[in-house]
């Protein structure tokens, strides 16, 4: 794939990732009214709880998440959904780009 190729994927990418985010954690169950019953967040929750003793840690991957959930997701969060999306596309696009042009001996 050629370079500019390569950032239109990437830019792509990242601009999913970034409208794709607050859709996702609530389609996993971390909504603005909390975490949904029966949910993926919920069978997560109740996991980080019997292996903490009984409680969500603080700063924990579930107490983010449900942080992220309830109070929509920051701009500094969208910013870095993006860029890691696009990054990731870069990444790969290179990768595929290697892997076409090596010659098998």
């Amino acid at each position: 794939m050629d370079p500019v190729t390569t950032a239109v994927v990437g830019g792509a990418i990242g601009v999913g990732a970034v409208v794709a985010a607050p859709y996702a954690l609530g389609a996993i169950g971390f909504t603005q009214a909390g975490i949904a019953a029966s949910s993926i967040a919920a069978k997560m929750m109740s996991v980080a709880a019997i292996s903490n003793g009984g409680g969500i840690a603080a700063g924990g991957v579930v107490a983010t998440l449900q942080s992220l959930g309830a109070a929509g997701v920051s701009g500094a969060a969208t910013a870095a959904a993006g860029g890691i999306g696009a990054a990731a596309a870069g990444i790969g696009a290179a990768a595929a780009e290697l892997l076409a042009n090596m010659t098998m001996t």
